[in-house]
Order: C-alpha cells, then sequence, then structure tokens
C-alpha cells in the first residue's frame, strides 16, 4: 500500500508560536500513523508574495499586455515557471491532504499565504474554466484551514460583532479550495489562544492531535453540487429552476451563500452534516 502524503501550508513568523506548535502536533500525529508529511513554511522560504512576470521564466507570450494567469497558464504548460512555484506544485501533487495553518488575518490569511494562494494555484495546474468545483483538478484531495483567531468564538458568532464565522469562510473554503475541486474538511479553529491560559491552551493541541488521528476518515462539508446549476453563459451559471423550486418551502438556503433570501443553514462551513 502507497504511503499517504500530506502537505503543511504554514504561515507564521514566529517558530515559538501557538500556530508553530500546532503545525508539529499535526506533523507528530500524522508522522506515527506513518504519513509522508511536507511542510512548506513560508515565512522561513522567504515566499515571494507578489505574483509578477518573474514567475515566468523565458519569453512572455504578450508582453505588451501582461495578463498573469494567461502567463501562468503558457509557462505551466511548456515548464518554464519559476523554481519556487515549480517545487510547490511537485508537493501538491504528491498530497492526498493539504492543511493550510495560519492566523487570521483582518477575516483572511496573511498576506504571504496569499501570494502562495495567487501564485501556486496556477491556471492549468490548479484549476480550468473545464474543472471546477466538482470537476475539479484537486477533487480527489481532501483540504482544510487550521487557524487562530485574536477575537473570542462568541465574537464570530450571528449575533457577535465581527458577524458569522461561517459567512467569513465561504471566500476561502469554497471560493478557493473547493474552485480548485479540494473537499473541504471542516476548519481546526484555535480561538484566542494568545488570552487563553495554558491550560486551555493544552487542551486545544491535544483535541487538535486527536483529530489528526482520524482525518482522512472525515466527510467532507456540504456544497451545492455543480450539477444544479446551468452552466452556460445563456443560463448565467446560476441555479436551475428545477432546484430554486426543490428548495422554495425549505426554512434555509442551500449553501451559506446560495441562500436564495432564507436562513442561512447552520454551521455551513464549520461542520460536516
Amino acid at each position: 500500500m502507497a504511503q499517504k502524503t500530506a502537505l503543511i501550508i504554514y504561515a507564521h513568523q514566529n517558530p515559538a508560536s501557538f500556530n508553530a506548535a500546532a503545525r508539529d502536533v499535526a506533523v507528530q500525529a500524522l508522522t506515527k500513523q506513518g504519513y509522508k508529511v511536507l511542510v512548506s513554511d513560508l515565512y522561513a522560504m522567504n515566499f515571494k508574495a507578489s505574483a509578477t512576470a518573474e514567475d515566468v521564466k523565458g519569453d512572455l507570450k504578450n508582453p505588451e499586455h501582461f495578463i498573469y494567469n494567461d502567463e501562468m497558464m503558457v509557462a505551466w504548460q511548456n515548464g518554464r515557471l519559476s523554481d519556487d512555484i515549480a517545487e510547490e506544485h511537485r508537493k501538491l501533487e504528491q498530497a492526498e491532504l493539504v492543511i493550510f495553518q495560519f492566523p487570521l488575518y483582518w477575516f483572511s490569511v496573511p498576506a504571504i499565504l496569499k501570494g502562495w494562494i495567487d501564485r501556486v494555484l496556477t491556471q492549468g495546474f490548479a484549476f480550468t474554466m473545464q474543472k471546477l468545483y466538482d470537476n475539479g483538478v484537486f477533487k480527489n484531495k481532501k483540504a482544510m484551514l487550521s487557524f487562530t483567531t485574536g477575537a473570542i468564538e462568541s465574537m464570530f458568532k450571528p449575533d457577535g460583532i465581527h458577524g458569522d464565522i461561517n459567512i467569513v469562510l465561504w471566500p476561502l473554503q469554497n471560493g478557493v479550495l473547493r474552485f480548485c475541486g479540494f473537499q473541504v474538511l471542516a476548519p481546526q479553529i484555535f480561538w484566542c489562544p494568545a488570552h487563553s491560559p495554558p491550560e486551555v491552551r493544552s487542551a486545544m493541541l491535544e483535541a487538535w492531535q486527536e483529530r489528526m488521528n482520524g482525518i482522512f476518515a472525515e466527510k467532507p462539508l456540504s456544497y451545492a453540487p455543480t450539477k444544479y446549476f446551468d452552466l452556460s453563459f445563456q443560463g448565467g451559471f446560476c441555479l436551475r429552476p428545477e432546484i430554486k423550486e426543490e428548495y422554495a418551502s425549505e426554512s434555509h438556503g442551500i449553501t451559506t451563500a446560495q441562500h436564495l433570501g432564507k436562513l442561512l443553514p447552520p454551521d455551513n462551513q464549520t461542520k460536516a452534516k
């Protein structure tokens, strides 16, 4: 039986941080189970965040009118991507599970991790207009977010000052991970570890270790299947009329974003059904 591989994309500057501890717990738990674990430590790598023409080796297809996605797809097809991107591609190709470990910055990921997303999830390699969502390139891989917050959990409740965490997570989990086809596992959220007592932080890490022991068996989050949509310009890539009719009598929407003007389905982005 082939050895399973996990990839951890780690984005924190401090090797003594809680994020570093969470990374180490995942590495140790997965390694103990016999998995090969790869780690991309973005700050240690000094990973370049900005997406520029430097990401392409050799001549550009259209230097007078530089379009990043178009140039990157051609460079990927011809094996002319920069070395750092090509190396991350090799890691992704091996991985059955990808974990993004980071502190939540401004309700999103740190700039260096956003740069990884922009540069590494290259058109052609990670997605095409024909290979998205359920039909995505990475449909046989799992991915998840594991992150710390500076806020306490109640601040991200539907009645909290920051708003529903499910809404915060939608752009990252659906708009990045599922867009590329990943089966998206429920996020691991470490609420406010910096202001938690040592015993609480220890309990958080113990729960994370326990979760790692069964992570490959977890069910992914639920999304509206791609077949629910009219995938044509004429249909506007919108829900099919019969699907809207089917859900007309439901009290909740289908997902956090395809809510149909109804109540949001509870914990749609934080818990698998």
